[in-house]
């Protein structure tokens, strides 16, 4: 069985309104409520193609209800921590005289102790047969220590484990050997405490990545395509061009459509090429892909093997 874990799960609100100032009732042309969280995406992803999953992580009060709810009635079993406190909302206003945009993202509850080792306590049932996501950022009360003991589960328990954080944590975890991380050129950046990468150390540090214990890595490079490296190949694949509308689900919906893509028995370029041509549609779109374009997407993109000295 495959597993996502969000552990700061959020609804996300998103308005329009022609002016936005202060003092006045401000009233809103559009509104749109999202259920969101990294994982959670990765959910709804996996369920498009047709791949059985059960979501975990933390969730509280009606906004939690929300968003179990919502995977439910994609028949996306839900296994999550309750706990006190609401699962937090963030807002998106965007503003139609100035063309901006305003971004208010909130902080989530509070998660105790005991419900961490709630949580891990379901983690430690997973075995070799099982693949684990863990993505997104950590809620007051999870220290990057948890993702430390997960990726310790993951190798005692002999299940796949899928990181994708923005943390340096992941660093630590490498010498559990999780089986595939996904981060992003400015991550990568920042973890090896650079200002900016060119393409020759985007390769370097993506490959030592892979020595230092990852079995996949999916470097996304935005706009510019996606880069995998494994013990074995390095190959990198440009992204189709297309009106960006919303790139904020676009990595999770790479994420999700390369692993699911391996679970299908797609070859490793193909999974490539298919994912980030789904990453793709999904930026886009105002929400998730519905993989209707994929196909057509696919037509502009060339997947090359790349050599490194």
């Amino acid at each position: 069985m495959i597993y996502t874990c969000t552990m700061n799960p959020a609804i996300d609100l998103f308005v329009s309104t022609n002016n936005y100032d202060p003092l006045i009732v401000n009233r809103t042309s559009e509104e749109d409520i999202q259920p969101n969280g990294k994982g959670v995406n990765i959910s709804f992803v996996l369920k498009m193609l047709g791949i059985e999953n059960v979501a975990l992580g933390f969730s509280g009060g009606f906004t939690g209800t929300f968003i179990e709810e919502e995977l439910e009635k994609k028949g996306i079993k839900t296994e999550f921590v309750h706990v006190e406190g609401t699962t937090r909302i963030n807002v998106f206003t965007h503003v139609e005289s100035k063309n901006t945009e305003y971004k208010l993202v909130n902080r989530g509850p509070l998660i105790k102790l005991e419900q961490v080792d709630e949580l891990l306590n379901k983690i430690n049932l997973l075995s070799e047969e099982d693949i684990l996501f863990v993505s997104g950022s950590n809620p007051r009360g999870v220290t990057d220590e948890v993702i430390i003991e997960i990726a310790k589960l993951s190798k005692e328990n002999k299940f796949k484990l899928v990181l994708d954080t923005s943390s340096k944590v992941v660093l630590d975890s490498l010498k559990y050997n999780p089986y595939c991380i996904k981060p992003n050129n400015e991550e990568l950046a920042k973890w090896f405490e650079k200002e900016n990468l060119t393409d020759e150390e985007l390769s370097y540090y993506g490959k030592k990545l892979v020595e230092m214990g990852a079995e996949i890595v999916l470097l996304s490079l935005g706009e510019e395509g996606c880069l995998l490296f494994t013990k074995e190949e390095s190959l990198y694949v440009n992204a189709p061009k297309g009106k960006v509308i919303n790139t904020a689900c676009s990595g999770d919906t790479l994420l999700g459509t390369f692993i699911g893509s391996l679970k299908k028995e797609l070859k490793l370029e193909e999974a490539l090429k298919e994912a980030v041509a789904a990453g793709s549609s999904t930026a886009f779109s105002p929400g998730l892909t519905d993989y209707s374009d994929v196909e057509e997407l696919k037509k502009q993109m060339n997947v090359k093997k790349l050599i490194i000295e």
